[in-house]
């Protein structure tokens, strides 16, 4: 809903970023992620956790443009206390959604099996992301050919924990 057309009350929520309206989130509409995201969502975590053998979370993300929680399964690994994602989409030329939304809107939060995390995100800088993009494609292999299929830099991406 465009701001203007925002009752007081909604822009005063939407300006205190620490206070989020009680709303559920919009699942990722690719197919077999939104039945991958049901399945963690509906055990509390205790199934999709794993996906062929891969720790994943959800992220959930305020929509840049909508306004509204989105929802999506991504692929992790950790970093002492920091969570690890990268914003591959497959190779393909664009970033991921969620990565747009992350970069308007760094606040999130992740379910990692039946544990949950509000975390600040933040693209790592040239001299972090040699490590964390080594330690990503030991998880996931597959991320250095997308890297070949684009011309964008893929970005790895730091989840900090924070105190609510």
């Amino acid at each position: 809903m465009p701001e203007e057309h925002q009752s007081e009350q909604q822009q005063e929520r939407s300006e205190q970023p620490d206070e989020q309206p009680d709303e559920s989130p919009i699942d990722s509409p690719t197919g077999w992620v939104a039945a991958h995201i049901r399945r963690y969502d509906r055990s509390g975590g205790k199934e999709g956790a794993k996906w062929y053998g891969l720790d994943t979370l959800l992220l959930t993300t305020r929509g840049r443009k909508s306004g509204k929680l989105r929802r999506t399964a991504v692929i992790y690994g950790r970093d002492g206390e920091n969570v690890i994602v990268v914003g591959s989409n497959g190779g393909k030329p664009e970033h991921p959604l969620w990565y747009l939304n992350l970069v308007a809107s760094p606040d999130a939060h992740v379910q990692i099996g039946e544990e949950h995390l509000d975390v600040r995100a933040r693209t790592a800088t040239e001299e972090e992301k040699p490590d964390l993009w080594k330690l990503m494609t030991g998880l996931f292999p597959q991320y250095k050919s997308y890297q070949k299929k684009t011309t964008r830099d893929i970005p790895v991406v730091i989840l900090e924990p924070v105190e609510t």
